[in-house]
């Protein structure tokens, strides 16, 4: 049987992958090499440690250990933006429920991300144990019914009859309908070789979408994950973000991540205080958060390993000397520029568009 991925309605095949025997897990990393994934996001958890041991084995891919399961998923959806398809792989519930609002964003972004789930083994189905990193109870669909709502597409693999099967329809439809995805598997059965393999024609993605500069103005933007997983993507380029200090202390552990895979990633911090978009719709003291010393924050997670190079500006002439040194003497490094904005310090269209959802907020309710 012959299988052809597709992003949207543009394939040209360029090469056929077959082999007679091999593991499952090899399998899919594979799967994810022909569809142009180069680097995959992961956090170690129980349940999919097997499935990591095959990842890092393919040759073709790059295993980014990322801090948290939050970040891992932006990561892919930065990645998907720059790359045209990203992937994460979590461990069970502990770990598909936290990176569960990222793949949900990647779902309102319309953006394919492969979002690889371990699995417990199905021995433990329907035997009322409780199980590690679960949330104590016996039926283990929970975390399934709350991914039904934010991907295309679910694939749970218990059997090697079927997997491969599964796992190429699930693939395929994400990378169709351009929504991400979901794959559970059992170590068992990642483990498990197989005798015979579905071919792939390999896949050309898009060419890269170009786009160089990411920026959401306020404090709920552009994550530190995603800015990891759109360098990663674009390691030709130097990736420049800007980030709002709220959205950074939701994510600012991966950081460490950047550092430590040799990005050289300009990052603006935008000081202001707190939460700037929803000050524009709705102000009051919940919106204002504890300002940290951000550059401090990172020359710790630096910590004279990697090269980095932060800088705090007040005015604009500090401003342009820092672009001056990021772009000059620390053209190498990971730049990071906290810069501090007065919080009313916003744009017009955020301004109008603040007043226009505090209005739709206040309506009367529509009589049911």
């Amino acid at each position: 049987m012959e299988t052809t991925f597709a992003v949207g309605a543009t394939t040209k095949p360029i090469t056929t992958v077959s082999s007679s025997t091999g593991s499952l897990g090899g399998h899919l990393a594979r799967r994810l090499v022909q569809i142009g994934v180069k680097d995959v996001f992961s956090v170690p958890g129980d349940f999919n440690l097997t499935l990591l041991d095959h990842l890092i084995a393919e040759p073709g891919l790059n295993l980014v250990g990322c801090c948290n399961e939050l970040n891992a998923g932006y990561a892919a959806d930065g990645y998907a933006r720059a790359n045209g398809v990203g992937a994460c792989v979590v461990t069970f519930t502990v770990g598909g429920l936290s990176v569960l609002n990222a793949i949900a964003g990647a779902y309102s972004e319309n953006l394919p991300v492969i979002c690889i789930v371990g699995g417990p083994n199905s021995n433990d189905y329907g035997t009322n144990r409780i199980l590690h990193h679960t949330i104590g109870l016996p039926d283990f669909s929970q975390e399934l019914q709350c991914f039904r709502t934010v991907t295309c597409a679910q694939a749970v693999v218990n059997n090697l009859e079927d997997a491969h099967e599964l796992i190429d329809t699930a693939i395929s439809t994400a990378l169709k309908e351009s929504k991400p995805e979901m794959l559970s598997g059992e170590t068992a059965v990642i483990a498990e070789t197989g005798d015979s393999w579905f071919n792939c024609q390999k896949l050309r993605l898009p060419e890269n979408c170009g786009y160089e500069f990411q920026m959401q103005y306020g404090s709920i933007g552009w994550s530190v994950g995603a800015t990891l997983g759109y360098a990663q993507a674009a390691k030709d380029k130097r990736v420049i973000a800007c980030i709002g200090d709220g959205s950074f202390q939701v994510t600012a552990q991966d950081i460490s991540t950047m550092i430590r895979c040799g990005q050289k990633t300009i990052i603006f911090l935008i000081n202001n205080g707190g939460y700037t978009i929803e000050v524009e719709i709705h102000d009051g003291p919940y919106n204002v958060i504890k300002n940290w010393d951000y550059t401090g924050l990172v020359d710790a997670i630096h910590n004279g390993q990697g090269k980095c190079w932060t800088c705090k500006v007040r005015t604009e002439e500090e401003l342009v000397e820092a672009i001056a040194t990021a772009t000059g003497a620390h053209k190498d490094s990971l730049c990071f520029i906290e810069v501090f904005v007065h919080k009313d310090d916003t744009s017009k269209e955020l301004l109008e568009w603040g007043s226009r959802v505090s209005s739709a907020n206040s309506r009367p309710p529509n009589p049911q």
